[in-house]
């Protein structure tokens, strides 16, 4: 792929940045603020308003781009996709296992906030956070805003989020929230306004970071210029903040974990990659249980206690026992561990009716009341239908407003999307009036702002004067709040930007984008020293064994058998389509080898003529089921298998082995096209040979770039029950349909073996079977031998026997001692005897001891079918 066109790299004197942008920057539209420009135009602008200069954080900005200037911008943009995709950085709209995951959407340019401005929104957040406590606190306890009338009845307690399970909980830790998130735009006054405000399980903490590490790293001088503010210390606070509110002890550190709904949720990397960054444990609903009113976490070393909670659940899906009983997110028994107050759960459940937009409109008189003050940053006027004297006002701003649910589409509620009445026809805004009328309370209108348009770079503009190289998109900025340690609120100093389309609509799920946030602070000394990433200064952190739950620990395991299958599966249908292309097509002992081979792997659908019946039909059959995922466990389907077993424990892999694993899958299915059916066997082979590749480096990252844990010995110990049985019952088969007595069935078992290399170094070119016994039975040497194989898997069991009482000692007492695995060749198959029987009995047995030590893993770690696992109490 060429590199993109790098404007003015031709020209000998390359423009100055502010003439250029003076000339060529897209202005915002009418009535909405130029983040570029720092200014409004009310009408069209003119050409003469076009050439007006850019504010001073941008002339800032753009002069600190380095020498080369503009014509850098092309080579960054293309350096920042190729990081998006090279740290996995993904957003899914609707992930499943048959959907690509989608890159994430990052553009070049930050938003620039300067400190005045900043000052402004720190206020305005920090005292709606002290606003939103304390309705929270009476909404759960006295109630007096109701009683009082500030707060109608039907937006607190008649609201799904609201769980009348939490009235009369104390929170736990003493604050009822430690994180929460503001959306805001500013409007055509230059100044910032609220546009709605998440609770419960606010989003986008992860993409946050990592739209820094890479914008910062584009415009390292500019980022250090201006000055930026760093964000690693109220992550810290977050942290600190959590852990001194969590439920004591005795001298036990808290122990925090992140919820996540699982793989397939949109977000799943940023709660992977959050989890990562702040130490804690990414769990999902299946590693947890709740005993005695405590929380506890499933682990290969038994049930670890959880103290702290941070979510990314909503609410009605925590606790099947008193909420959504349908619910396969939560635990049950959580909301009772939470009201014992012996689990702290960020934020506490129930603030979802905090959310409602019609909320917004009541917070005025509520600041009065609650804090005797005046509101530091306004909310877009909202006005509630359900509410009599707001109901004409809301109908009178339908045509200029935009009408929003009340409530959330859960229970006996109906949601639908926002409309916007200036879009509508004059029947349409009719109709939307009787809806309100008919059923008020579920409609608040709200006045629609205008978002202020932000620059966006384009590289794939026709030519470098375009008026399309520089373009301007809506921007949506979301900040968040925490509670640090001392129970104080801070505001992270930098925010998520997210970027509309053309259309106007800033939303990432519907092909919006995002940009960094830089904030500006007053002087280079005001910075933050406390980084993102480690120097040389940094305390050593401090050691903590890594807990591997019972679910990492299971989708470790099958990703090692899937790796190893896969692997198994590629080498058999290469052997198998090069015997059909080679002089060897018409030898009908291997011919029906292959086809044993590939019928008991699944490679083919039932039904499907034997190779040795008709070699062609076979090959064709063998050839369009490496892409079927229904009727064959084909290449496709242990690939997707292997990806989806990986999905689940992303948080321990690195970006390069998550890369691997996608671009592994995304190849191979990109190889065959949209008709999988019509593959050609040249094709087929050319896509086999480099995923052959690409599973050899995924071989590597895992034996040599993970960490050596009870997790990784799984994963291992998955791997050689694979190989054990699989090479096991390949040679039981060979030497069945008597492959070994000629040259061709002779080699084709070296191939598969993937050990015919190391035969003709050892023995040349003595073909006997003894020889052929010694290389792939009894080798010490060689790691596709099965004594090599069994006596590795019979270690890591021995390794493990810390767990479970020492219960994998009795399952590395089914293989073999090690001296027994010596036998030598000639025992095993006499020279004189065309039946090596002790070899097959030895075969057989290897093969059942692959199925007991993998279902005896099963019921020891994850099933807990057996007693071993309910070793440790709670």
């Amino acid at each position: 792929m060429s590199e993109p066109t790098r404007p003015f790299a031709t020209d000998p004197s390359p423009p100055d940045p502010m003439s250029w942008l003076r000339q060529h920057a897209q202005a915002a539209p009418a009535g909405h603020w130029d983040e570029l420009r720092d200014r409004v135009d009310a009408i069209a602008p003119t050409a003469d308003e076009l050439s007006q200069p850019p504010g001073q954080l941008w002339e800032d900005f753009m002069a600190r781009l380095g020498p080369e200037g503009l014509a850098s911008l092309n080579p960054r943009m293309a350096n920042l996709r190729r990081q998006v995709r090279d740290n996995g950085i993904t957003y899914n709209v609707y992930a499943n296992a048959e959907q690509p995951q989608r890159p994430w959407a990052l553009d070049l340019f930050p938003l620039i906030i300067s400190t005045r401005h900043w000052a402004q929104i720190e206020r305005g957040v920090l005292q709606r956070m002290a606003l939103l406590e304390h309705i929270m606190a009476d909404a759960y306890g006295p109630q007096t805003l109701v009683a009082k009338g500030l707060l109608p009845a039907a937006l607190v307690q008649g609201h799904p989020g609201y769980l009348h399970a939490m009235h009369g909980a104390a929170p736990v830790g003493g604050h009822y929230l430690s994180l929460a998130a503001f959306d805001l735009a500013r409007g055509p006054d230059g100044l910032w306004w609220l546009m709605s405000q998440r609770t419960q399980a606010p989003s986008g903490l992860g993409y946050l970071l990592e739209n820094r590490l890479i914008i910062s790293r584009l415009f390292p001088e500019a980022f250090d210029q201006l000055p930026v503010q760093r964000l690693a210390a109220t992550y810290q606070s977050l942290v600190d903040g959590l852990k001194a509110r969590c439920p004591e002890e005795g001298d036990t550190p808290p122990h925090i974990a992140l919820l996540t709904p699982g793989p397939y949720n949109e977000t799943h990397f940023e709660h992977a990659y959050l989890a990562r960054y702040l130490g804690l444990t990414l769990v999902q609903a299946d590693d947890l249980t709740v005993r005695d009113e405590k929380l506890y976490l499933k682990t290969l070393q038994g049930l670890q206690r959880v103290h702290g909670l941070l979510k990314r659940v909503d609410d009605n899906w925590l606790d099947p026992l008193e909420l959504r009983a349908d619910s396969t997110l939560g635990v049950p028994g959580l909301l009772q561990a939470v009201r014992s107050g012996q689990l702290l759960v960020a934020n506490t459940p129930g603030s979802g009716f905090l959310e409602s937009n019609a909320l917004l409109g009541f917070m005025p008189a509520l600041a009065q009341d609650i804090l005797g003050e005046e509101l530091q940053l306004p909310a877009i006027p909202s006005w509630w239908c359900g509410e009599t004297s707001a109901q004409p006002e809301a109908l009178l701003h339908l045509p200029d407003g935009v009408v929003k649910p009340t409530y959330p589409n859960e229970g006996q509620r109906h949601g639908f999307e926002p409309q916007l009445g200036r879009l509508m026809t004059q029947r349409e805004r009719d109709e939307w009036a009787g809806r309100i009328l008919r059923e008020p309370e579920a409609h608040t209108v709200q006045s629609w702002l205008p978002l202020s348009h932000l620059p966006v770079w384009n590289e794939q503009a026709s030519a470098p004067d375009s008026p399309g190289t520089l373009e301007t998109r809506p921007v949506i900025l979301r900040v968040f709040a925490v509670t640090d340690e001392q129970g104080q609120w801070r505001v992270l100093p930098g925010g998520l930007a997210r970027l509309g389309t053309h259309e106007g609509i800033a939303s990432m799920q519907r092909g919006g984008s995002s940009a960094d946030v830089w904030v500006q602070a007053p002087a280079r000394e005001a910075v933050d020293p406390l980084s993102l990433l480690n120097t040389p200064s940094s305390p050593l952190p401090q050691h903590r064994q890594r807990l591997v739950t019972s679910r990492a620990a299971e989708n470790l395991f099958w990703m090692g058998r899937y790796t190893e299958r896969t692997e198994n599966a590629v080498r058999l249908v290469r052997l198998g389509l090069d015997v059909l292309g080679s002089e060897d097509q018409s030898n009908l002992r291997l011919l029906q080898w292959i086809t044993t081979m590939s019928q008991q792997q699944g490679l083919v659908p039932n039904g499907a003529p034997a190779a040795q019946q008709s070699h062609r039909v076979f090959e064709r059959s063998l050839v369009a089921s490496l892409w079927d995922t229904k009727h064959t466990t084909s290449v496709g389907f242990n690939l997707r298998s292997l990806v989806a077993a990986a999905a689940s424990v992303r948080d321990r892999l690195s970006p390069e082995h998550w890369q691997m694993l996608e671009q592994s899958e995304s190849a191979f299915w990109a190889a065959a096209g949209p008709d999988t059916t019509r593959a050609s066997t040249a094709l087929a082979q050319q896509c086999l040979r480099e995923t052959s590749q690409r599973l050899a480096a995924l071989t590597g990252a895992q034996t040599d770039r993970m960490s050596r844990d009870d997790g990784w010995r799984l994963l291992s110990i998955g791997r050689h029950i694979e190989r054990l049985d699989f090479l096991a019952g390949a040679l039981r088969q060979a030497i069945g349909c008597g492959l070994l007595l000629e040259q061709a069935g002779f080699d084709a078992v070296l191939k598969l073996f993937d050990s015919t290399i190391s035969f003709h170094a050892q023995f040349q070119q003595s073909r006997t079977p003894q020889a052929l016994v010694d290389l792939l039975v009894s080798s010490p040497d060689n790691p596709r031998a099965l004594s090599w194989v069994a006596k590795t898997l019979r270690s890591r069991l021995l390794r493990m026997e810390h767990l479970a009482s020492g219960a994998t000692q009795t399952l590395a007492a089914l293989l073999p001692d090690p001296a027994v695995l010596q036998t030598s060749a000639e025992v095993l198959w006499p020279s004189d005897s065309r039946e090596p029987a002790e070899l097959l009995d030895l075969l057989t047995q290897y093969q059942r001891m692959a199925r007991q030590v993998s279902d005896g893993l099963s019921g020891l770690f994850f099933t807990h079918s057996q007693a071993a696992a309910h070793s440790v109490s709670a």
